[in-house]
């Protein structure tokens, strides 16, 4: 299967929705794509659906309520079925109109927002799906091309001095406020861009999981033009 992810060692290619929730990450690889070129005409979901607030969660019953042409009727269909894959796997899907995600401007030197290059962490074993059916897709950076940002002497030394507590806290204050999570491209890295239509699977920090966290960031939005993405 000729693809743009496939001569990418961290990218997994597959071409079913069971092979993206049963393939193992591994070495290299800490993300999975289901590579797919959709059908339909997902812009004009966009255009029919109410932008309530910069982030809208838009339900199923929004959905159906649309009503729609043909390509239109057909690209609902991917939607309803990709929402139900993942709720049968057990992940809670939502999907969201989005204008802009909250910007995080309080420190001038460390942005801990999404448009920032990140991982996502939690307790328990899970993945980080997420699909762009329309407007500009997610970026992801393998490992060895990112930094992490507390690690960087001039970053970590403007965090000692916010932090103005006894060394001993530091690290925790670190993970506290979610400052660990996030990372610098190096110079000359080579982001790849998700694409839209195909179905991600990204790896998460967790205490099970065997490779590195999958560092990706949202992007920037392309002007006037909304986000149609599924998340979970």
């Amino acid at each position: 299967m000729h693809n743009t992810f496939s001569d990418n060692n961290q990218i997994g290619v597959v071409s079913t929705f069971s092979e993206l929730v049963n393939t193992n990450f591994q070495g290299d690889m800490n993300a999975i794509c289901l590579y797919r070129n959709l059908a339909g005409d997902f812009k004009e979901i966009v255009s029919k659906l109410q932008l309530k607030e910069n982030i809208t969660d838009v339900s199923v019953e929004d959905l159906l309520a649309l009503q729609l042409s043909e390509k239109g009727s057909t690209a609902r269909e991917t939607i309803l079925s990709d929402i139900q894959l993942l709720a049968d796997f057990g992940a809670l899907p939502s999907l969201n109109l989005l204008k802009c995600y909250e910007r995080d401007d309080e420190l001038d030197f460390f942005s801990t927002d999404v448009y920032s290059y990140h991982v996502d962490r939690s307790p328990v074993g899970t993945d980080t799906f997420l699909c762009t059916y329309h407007g500009a897709a997610s970026d992801i950076l393998p490992n060895n091309q990112a930094e992490q940002k507390i690690l960087i002497p001039e970053i970590r030394e403007k965090l000692k001095k916010l932090h103005n507590g006894p060394e001993a806290e530091f690290e925790t204050f670190l993970k506290d406020y979610f400052f660990d999570l996030h990372y610098q491209p190096k110079p000359n890295a080579e982001p790849v861009n998700l694409e839209s239509g195909h179905l991600w699977r990204l790896a998460v920090d967790h205490p099970t999981q065997q490779v590195l966290p999958c560092i990706h960031r949202a992007p920037i939005e392309d002007d006037g033009e909304y986000r149609l993405l599924l998340i979970c």
